[in-house]
């Protein structure tokens, strides 16, 4: 008689509430961590379409149509994802574009400024190089230049 009264006063409620804790804790706790939006506006239409079909509760048409526009949101999703998508690759597009341009202009101007060689600026009052005279052969220097006979004519 003890060991009866042993186990449905104690073994029995502790076996009970560990059933208990396992379902509402830990197993709603697993439900809850994989329950998406997603998953939550999927079952809506569900919902919707049970109690329909229970003939006790009127529904009205417009409850009706959330529960079909629920029902296609991922069509409408997909679409408006589609729409986003092809926007981003024309913007992609154009900033590719616009950068290779400035890439461009960036590197003809580098080089325009070194042809200009900013750097390298004489002063004012700096005195000119004197120019190279062209070195003159022997025969050049024995009877002149060309047009220096020429000129004698």
């Amino acid at each position: 008689m003890k060991q009866w009264w042993r186990r449905w006063t104690y073994e029995v409620p502790l076996a009970i509430g560990d059933a208990l804790w396992e379902l509402l804790v830990v197993q709603l706790a697993a439900l809850l961590d994989r329950l998406t939006v997603r998953k939550i506006v999927a079952t809506i239409p569900v919902a919707i379409i049970v109690l329909a079909y229970y003939h006790r509760i009127p529904i009205p048409p417009e409850l009706m149509l959330v529960g079909d526009f629920l029902a296609y949101i991922d069509i409408f999703s997909a679409l408006f994802l589609l729409g986003v998508l092809s926007r981003v690759t024309t913007i992609l597009f154009v900033v590719r574009q616009t950068a290779a341009r400035i890439a461009l202009l960036v590197g003809s101007t580098v080089a325009h400024v070194r042809r200009l060689d900013v750097r390298h600026r004489r002063q004012r009052g700096a005195p000119a190089r004197p120019r190279r005279k062209p070195v003159r052969s022997e025969d050049d220097r024995a009877y002149g230049s060309v047009w220096d006979q020429v000129a004698l004519a």
